[in-house]
């Protein structure tokens, strides 16, 4: 789904908050299922993310709500978007929602980048499943 210059997605998980947590925080979880990255749930770290032919990302933590609420900014000087990874408990499970922001859409790689994106999260979230079920 987006909205104006939103990605929104989410996607039900049968896991709990904290191995859906674990598949977004820890790197070497992360590289399975999306892009390799330092990436720590530390306000304020600096990580870059590999987007292969897309090449490194700068990204920053911006909000940490252990187990809970992941943001950072994505592509800092180019996309300058923000991703934000929310998880939601329910019953056995994780109700996991992201939302990916603050494309320009008036630029042409804005518009490729949000057309491109809108197309690859749901795909992006099912190898995160897969990954989860596999780590299970």
């Amino acid at each position: 789904m987006t909205e104006n210059n939103t990605i929104t997605c989410e996607k039900f998980l049968p896991h709990p908050p904290a191995a859906v947590w674990k598949a977004l925080t820890d790197p070497g979880l992360h590289a399975r299922w999306w892009a390799a990255g330092d990436i720590k749930p530390v306000v304020g770290h600096r990580f870059a993310l590999d987007m292969g032919h897309f090449g490194s990302q700068p990204c920053e933590v911006t909000e940490v709500d252990d187990q809970r609420l992941l943001a950072y900014r994505f592509a800092e000087g180019s996309l300058d978007t923000t991703i934000t990874w929310t998880l939601h408990p329910e019953g056995k499970g994780t109700r996991l929602v992201l939302t990916h922001a603050g494309f320009d859409l008036d630029s042409p790689m804005g518009r490729q980048a949000y057309d491109g994106m809108g197309k690859g999260w749901p795909g992006l979230l099912d190898r995160l499943g897969s990954v989860l079920g596999e780590a299970a």
